[in-house]
């Protein structure tokens, strides 16, 4: 029969093992690791704010935020001056008593995140979805941040 490994809670040296593990292949990830700035193993507020792609389809700017397990009512979205403003929180499931926990990765609270915006854009326009953990907004563009293709003569 094989023996059970044994489960013990993450300390700061072992992330820390980590990292250092890790240095020679990607020297530079440590200096975006929440235990770099906040001195705990343990994730940040930082860690909830929304991996976003922003990209031109046409005539219309595309943004695309990852936001799992926020619902579209905690969500806020607002223009301002071709500036975007994606906030919201991520609400705490259960009172985390961590005497018992073997390791905590899933964090909660709030999280704002603003964008500039490439061009002028018709903010009256705006169509927001939210399916699957993915926020998805389409802003159309105004005639003057269109694109011309420019002849060389």
């Amino acid at each position: 029969m094989a023996k059970k490994e044994e489960k013990r809670p993450v300390s700061f040296f072992d992330e820390m093992a980590k990292l250092f593990e890790r240095f020679p292949s990607h020297p530079f990830s440590m200096m975006t690791h929440p235990t770099m700035w906040s001195g705990s193993p343990f994730p940040t507020m930082a860690d909830i704010s929304p991996s976003v792609d922003i990209f031109e389809e046409d005539d219309t700017i595309v943004v695309k935020a990852d936001i799992p397990g926020i619902s579209k009512e905690d969500l806020n979205v607002s223009i301002n001056d071709s500036i975007l403003t994606l906030s919201g929180e991520k609400k705490q499931e259960e009172k985390i008593e961590k005497k018992n926990y073997h390791r905590v990765e899933r964090s909660y609270g709030s999280f704002s995140r603003s964008f500039q915006l490439p061009g002028a854009v018709n903010s009256d326009q705006v169509k927001a979805s939210f399916k699957k953990g993915v926020l998805e907004i389409r802003i159309p563009k105004t005639g003057d941040s269109k694109r011309k293709k420019i002849s060389i003569t």
